[in-house]
């Protein structure tokens, strides 16, 4: 028995080899992430006498290279969730911290975990590719969603509630927003109140027909009246217009950014087995489908489907001891973030909806009536709405597979 602890850092691995007993078959020492030499780590682990198995913690990117080249290899690779390595072995006061004492306390835990260990699977090129893709939509939304604030706070200096004038969604074809289009061009208030309301409803109509919006004279009197009546504390000059001009100019490269990466993800998702069943279930659409398949991946991943809701991070742990047993219990939390988003944004969807007859808002719909908190009641809806992913999901896969 050889366990293998490897401590995976950017660009560079530290190994360790140890046997039972506390036998140290090769002292730490570094690896770099090049092909030469994780194909040397990889004919020196296939060189050892006996059965030898590889621990590595999951870090993502910087871990994908060496479990992959070690897996491809033919040698047995599991990667652990690094929380499961921290606390493990904790019984010493002197907790000392370097790459070489941490790659030994991995090949403890494989000598230790030896029989529970599961195998590394190599994850399919398109799933991984749409993964990447997600987490990249997740980062591009922080920074529009700041960009936004900006531009609403620059605004409340020359438009104030210009945002609200527009409930329209962002456009499929570039992900540009009405209410952002409209203030690259109307960008103070003096822009409409120096003109007449005819002359303001004829100069907006011939705005929406040159950037392809709808338009309703009932809308250009709104407008019109509510530029009216604000106190503005930046005038009317080109130093205010070239500040505001040049914050949509970004904000709107980042929509159009976003809106390309929505539409790449929906491509390499409807190539996925389970797109179709996906995008049918209640609550889900072109948008948020491509983010549930990317952060869920391979269903046969999961044994059963308490496991899903615990890799989201929304199934409460049980506290139980002798006659105590704990019945209201918080979340772990202790799952993918962004899966638990996009659970939060399709319970919306399906409150919004309001679809009696479907199971997901029947079940969210009586907990409301129960008089359950509002997050007691969706992340309740989001086990549900897992249960059913999951049901649905590995029939469609089964049936597939026997197909084949």
């Amino acid at each position: 028995m050889n366990a293998i602890g490897i401590d995976v850092s950017k660009g560079k691995s530290t190994v360790a080899v140890i046997r039972p007993f506390g036998e140290i078959v090769k002292k730490p020492f570094d690896v770099a992430h090049t092909s030469k030499d994780l194909n040397d780590l990889a004919n020196f682990i296939l060189s050892l006498e006996g059965e030898s198995r590889v621990v590595l913690e999951h870090t993502g990117k910087y871990s994908a290279p060496i479990a992959e080249s070690l897996c491809n290899a033919g040698i047995f690779v599991s990667v652990v969730n690094a929380k499961l390595i921290y606390n493990y072995g904790n019984d010493t006061i002197r907790r000392d911290k370097t790459d070489k004492v941490d790659s030994l306390k991995i090949a403890s835990y494989c000598l230790d975990k030896w029989v529970k260990l599961s195998p590394y699977t190599p994850e399919n090129e398109l799933r991984k590719i749409l993964k990447i893709y997600n987490r990249q939509l997740s980062e591009y939304t922080k920074i529009k969603t700041m960009l936004k604030n900006n531009l609403i706070s620059l605004l409340d200096q020359t438009f104030p509630s210009a945002n609200e004038l527009f409930s329209s969604p962002a456009r499929q074809s570039d992900g540009h927003e009405k209410w952002i289009d409209f203030v690259a061009y109307f960008w103070h208030c003096e822009c409409i109140t120096s003109l007449s309301e005819k002359a303001f409803t004829e100069k907006y109509k011939r705005w929406c027909c040159k950037k392809g919006y709808h338009f309703s004279v009932q809308k250009a009197e709104d407008i019109y009246a509510a530029s009216a009546g604000h106190f503005i504390t930046l005038p009317k000059n080109d130093y205010t217009k070239s500040l505001i001009i040049s914050t949509i100019s970004q904000l709107n490269k980042l929509c159009e950014t976003v809106s390309i990466i929505k539409s790449e993800m929906e491509k390499l998702a409807s190539e996925l087995p389970e797109y179709e069943t996906v995008i049918a279930m209640h609550g889900v659409g072109k948008s948020l489908a491509p983010q549930l398949i990317a952060e869920i991946g391979d269903i046969r991943n999961f044994p059963k489907r308490s496991s899903l809701a615990r890799f989201a991070g929304i199934e409460p742990p049980e506290n139980q001891s002798g006659s105590y047993n704990q019945h209201s219990r918080r979340i772990s939390k202790q799952g993918s973030p962004h899966l638990r988003r996009a659970l939060f944004q399709v319970m919306c969807c399906v409150l919004k909806l309001k679809h009696n007859s479907e199971p997901t808002f029947q079940f969210l719909d009586r907990k409301r009536a129960e008089g359950k908190p509002y997050k007691v009641y969706m992340i309740a809806g989001a086990n549900k709405f897992l249960r059913i992913y999951y049901a649905r999901v590995k029939e469609c896969t089964d049936i597939l597979r026997q197909n084949d």
